[in-house]
């Protein structure tokens, strides 16, 4: 069983996530992928916070209509800080193997995560590609290199059209009227003017 992992803040999910879990679930040939929207990413901070529970519906309407896919409420019912190293450990069982969907930051900064020695050993991380800037591009080979001697481990990439836009700034654009630019699904867009999320009206 090859089950992948697409974890995130889903806040809100877009189409640049649906395209990317596309993407993961065909390239990589999944049996199963498991959207997981977290409890409180250890990682970054996140402006104008939604209730879990409304991120998770919001993903359960965007990521729906993609084979295979099931939407995870596993880390917000763990509550706290979602490690990833937690999740990992939940999900191993006997026959089924793990890969981890992880954007070019992500890759960058993986040594960095709460134990990322046993990350390696639970699972396969797999990049998404995308363009980036030559410098980035530099500081990726690198990593990968480091991640190999250290880990053992070589981190395969996956091809996606890039989809210009960040949570951060739809929710800016969301906040001041300016709408979603196409970069949302009209079941989400509906569900977060229902609930006034992101200070819609």
């Amino acid at each position: 069983m090859r089950t992948g992992i697409y974890g995130g803040t889903f806040s809100p999910p877009h189409t640049g996530h649906m395209a990317a879990a596309r993407a993961f679930a065909e390239q990589m040939e999944l049996d199963e992928l498991l959207i997981i929207p977290a409890a409180i990413p250890p990682h970054k901070n996140v402006d104008a916070p939604v209730d879990p529970a409304l991120r998770l519906r919001m993903c359960e309407l965007a990521f729906g209509d993609i084979r295979g896919a099931r939407v995870s409420d596993m880390e917000i019912t763990r509550g706290g800080k979602s490690y990833t190293v937690l999740t990992l450990r939940e999900l191993e069982a006997e026959g089924r193997e793990l890969f981890l969907l992880c954007g070019t930051d992500m890759i960058l900064t993986l040594d960095e995560w709460f134990a990322p020695e046993e990350i390696f050993a639970r699972c396969t991380p797999v990049g998404i590609r995308r363009e980036c800037e030559p410098e980035t591009a530099t500081r990726l080979a690198e990593k990968l290199c480091l991640y190999r001697e250290r880990f053992g481990k070589e981190i395969p990439f996956i091809e996606n059209e890039t989809v210009v836009i960040s949570s951060s700034e739809l929710r800016a654009s969301l906040k001041e009227g300016r709408g979603h630019g196409g970069y949302l699904s009209d079941r989400v867009y509906e569900f977060i003017k229902n609930h006034q999320l992101y200070g819609t009206k």
